[in-house]
């Protein structure tokens, strides 16, 4: 597969794969009486890693792991070494894109029109690693791939598939999903964005407006909703440059400052009727697209949450305090515990999703799940960071955005799941 030779090419500069397990000896031998004996062989015995507690390592097939170790290398080497300044200044690095298109990142779980076709898991894995570098970045390929390929692949007709799919998948085209409204966000159902059928030029007017709209201000293709004159809500593929079609930058953001969030404006803009989405009729084509979307966040926001948990860890092993490290206070070993006991679930429930989902046996309900769960935790373990780094928190840390911006998050994320942040 495409992204297999990518990850053993790279792999092959001196990167091997380290395996987090680690055995006890074998039985030794001894000397007695002139004769050789076996002393009894000691059970072999896992050492326990804080990192993989579960074992999540040993569940992963081989190329699953190729390709996460390959990513891992990228984002650590090529993205993490950006993430300071591009948060900072509020900048999109367009070629972060083309660059995923070349190691076969894009729409990975999509077989054929140049995708690699690779496991549900190991979609997950992408993303795991690439929010440990900054959740605008995992924004952006969600996007793209989740958003922008898998409808087009799902919905689209054949026409459109290899048309758009290929320079998708490598890259030379972003794209940008357009259903949220000013008036209506999660009450799509409600959208004012309307098409209008024209017969005789066998086109579709469309006019409205769609807001908060990742990758929109740099995107070459819009997959955008709208409600039809019969108010069945359809699909329509917009290219860059069509009259009418703007998408104006949403600045000043205090998160996912590393990605291009603006609107899409719509002023009568005519579309071909070969570029709506023949295969989505209703609500389940935009549900369709979230719910697949919803799985990689799952995964991605514990690469967040694993970065906090690291930072933590290693910070608390070297700060000195009354002669002894803070990692040596009970209370700040149970609070680590507690970080690492909620990302290791949340990590396996995220493996097993994916099992059900390769297997076409999961639900609408088990997708949700582990988003629900895992979404809380980025949120609660940047918090506990920032307790451990009290003053270092005030100023420029090399902390990625992902990390930056989860103090700002970190209340809203508290109330999707307990209503109480909002009496205090």
């Amino acid at each position: 597969m495409a992204l297999r030779g990518v990850s053993l090419r790279l792999l092959s500069g001196g990167h091997r794969l380290r395996f987090l397990r680690a055995w006890g000896s074998a039985a030794a031998q001894s000397e007695k009486g002139g004769k050789t004996q076996s002393r009894p062989a000691k059970s072999l015995r896992p050492v326990f890693d804080w990192r993989d507690p579960l074992v999540l390592e040993e569940q992963l097939t081989t190329d699953e792991i190729l390709i996460r170790d390959t990513f891992r290398t990228y984002c650590q080497e090529r993205l993490m070494p950006r993430i300071l300044l591009a948060n900072r200044n509020e900048v999109f690095h367009r070629e972060i894109i083309s660059e995923m298109g070349e190691l076969g990142v894009l729409g990975p779980t999509i077989k054929g029109y140049g995708c690699a076709g690779v496991s549900s898991v190991a979609y997950g894995l992408l993303a795991r690693e690439l929010e440990r570098v900054d959740s605008g970045y995992r924004s952006a390929m969600s996007v793209q791939s989740s958003l922008v390929m898998h409808p087009i692949y799902a919905y689209g007709s054949e026409e459109q598939q290899k048309k758009y799919l290929p320079l998708l998948a490598k890259g030379e085209l972003l794209g940008c999903f357009g259903l949220t409204e000013p008036n209506h966000g999660s009450d799509p159902g409600s959208m004012e964005t309307r098409a209008r059928h024209n017969p005789s030029s066998r086109t579709y007017t469309l006019n409205g407006a769609k807001t908060w709209i990742t990758n929109s201000p740099v995107a070459d293709l819009f997959v955008v909703w709208a409600q039809c004159e019969d108010k069945c809500i359809r699909g329509f593929l917009l290219e860059k440059g069509m009259r009418g079609l703007s998408a104006p930058k949403i600045e000043g953001k205090f998160s996912l400052r590393a990605s291009a969030t603006g609107m899409i404006i719509m002023d009568s803009v005519e579309v071909p009727e070969e570029n709506v989405l023949p295969k989505a009729s209703g609500l389940a084509g935009p549900f369709g697209c979230l719910n697949n979307a919803r799985y990689g966040i799952a995964w991605g926001v514990l690469g967040a949450a694993e970065f906090c948990l690291h930072t933590a860890r290693q910070y608390t092993l070297d700060r000195i305090q009354f002669g002894v490290p803070l990692a040596r206070n009970q209370l700040i070993q149970k609070k680590l515990a507690d970080m690492l006991t909620e990302i290791t679930l949340g990590l396996h429930a995220c493996l097993q999703l994916g099992r059900l989902k390769d297997q076409d046996k999961h639900s609408r309900h088990s997708r949700s799940d582990p988003r629900k769960g895992n979404h809380r935790d980025p949120g609660v373990h940047h918090r506990q960071v920032t307790t451990r780094h009290p003053g270092a928190q005030m100023v420029p840390s090399p902390l990625p955005g992902s990390c930056c911006e989860l103090s700002l998050l970190r209340k809203v994320a508290a109330s999707l799941s307990d209503p109480k942040p909002f009496k205090q």
